[in-house]
């Protein structure tokens, strides 16, 4: 994996370095300090991926984008801020990393640009099967960010404020900060990707982040009955029940 690293602070760029010595695949080729320097550098080599900070002196990390011909190399973001998150993702950008970049989710975000196709592969991606495209997506930890859409909506949330996911027909609706959003995938494709430290299957339809759990109690032949904060009320089945009580219980 060849890659090209555009920051105007050298200490930002020299500790990103460090952190991708530890992957031997990667192959840093080049080295910019700014926007209009990346443009020179990209114009010479062709990089797999760019690691590319958003707040510079003149342009922009967006600004270097708009200019750029295609095909685009990949390119993750990786800034102070947060604040851009959505708009990171409006230009396709495979990851979002928040300085100072840890090597867990460094690794994660590397995972994901392995997972992803390369620019001119979209015709192949296009003809795979739904499911083949799902076992090679990374899973999640319990504190990633998360991009969630609902058609011209957006929302940039940590995993773990994310309440309860439920089957809403073929697709699943999701729970957080008082919104509800639908999702276009089944709970089962979801649940492969979510950390089982974080979140557990109550029942047929309904996955519920156990931390939100501030009430439970027996209900009828050996089920459970859990109260969530911020609601709502969720069934476990009696299988799940025992399961839960096994799991959880001291």
């Amino acid at each position: 994996m060849k890659v090209v690293l555009i920051d105007d602070e050298e200490l930002a760029r020299l500790e990103l370095r460090r952190l991708l010595a530890h992957h031997s695949d990667v192959e840093i080729i080049g080295e910019a300090d700014g926007a209009s320097a990346g443009e020179d550098l990209l114009k010479r080599v062709r990089p797999d991926l760019v690691f590319l900070d958003i707040q510079m002196p003149g342009r922009s990390g967006f600004d270097l984008l708009s200019i750029l011909p295609a095909p685009l190399p990949r390119i993750v973001f990786v800034t102070a801020y947060d604040a851009f998150a959505l708009r990171a993702f409006d230009v396709n950008a495979v990851d979002y990393l928040l300085k100072p970049v840890h090597p867990e989710r460094l690794g994660q975000t590397l995972g994901r640009v392995r997972s992803t196709p390369a620019p001119g592969a979209e015709a192949e991606i296009q003809h795979a099967e739904p499911e083949s495209a799902v076992e090679g997506e990374m899973p999640f930890g319990e504190n990633d960010p998360i991009f969630i859409r609902e058609g011209e909506r957006c929302w940039f949330v940590p995993l773990r404020e994310v309440r309860l996911f439920e089957t809403e027909g073929s697709y699943t609706r999701i729970h957080f900060r008082g919104e509800s959003p639908l999702l276009y995938r089944t709970l089962a494709q979801l649940e492969a990707r979510l950390p089982n430290s974080l979140f557990f299957r109550a029942n047929r339809a309904q996955l519920v982040n156990v931390t939100f759990i501030e009430g439970i109690e027996s209900w009828f032949s050996g089920s459970l009955k859990a109260r969530l904060r911020g609601g709502p009320e969720v069934e476990f089945s009696r299988r799940q029940a025992q399961y839960f009580r096994s799991r959880l219980s001291l």
